[in-house]
């Protein structure tokens, strides 16, 4: 049953500290490489790519891999759904912050 306090509108996949710490971080550009994402939030690039992948799944993140001379690269940027579920979550956690009950 999904009540009225805010905290059911919390996304379950955005509310773990690591996916949040990766999608504020893309919410904050338009594109950037997975190292300086990985490097932000201080995670392996194994890790990393793990919880990307789940937000990939999601819909919530686009990964773009291609070369910078001879070098691979992988790009990140947050799709439009995934922007979408992020103010509704940033939304939902002021709700709670502000002791708002709806």
């Amino acid at each position: 049953m999904t009540g009225a306090h805010p905290r059911h509108r919390l996304d379950p996949l955005i509310h773990a500290p690591i996916r949040l710490s990766i999608m504020a971080y893309l919410s904050e550009v338009d594109r950037v490489e997975f190292a300086l994402v990985r490097d932000a939030v201080e995670l392996t690039a194994a890790a990393l790519s793990k919880q990307v992948s789940m937000l990939e799944e999601a819909g919530y993140v686009t990964v773009e891999k291609g070369y910078v001379g001879k070098r691979p690269r992988t790009w990140l940027a947050l799709a439009p759904a995934g922007r979408d579920a992020m103010a509704r979550h940033l939304a939902a956690l002021r709700a709670i912050a502000d002791g708002q009950s709806r």
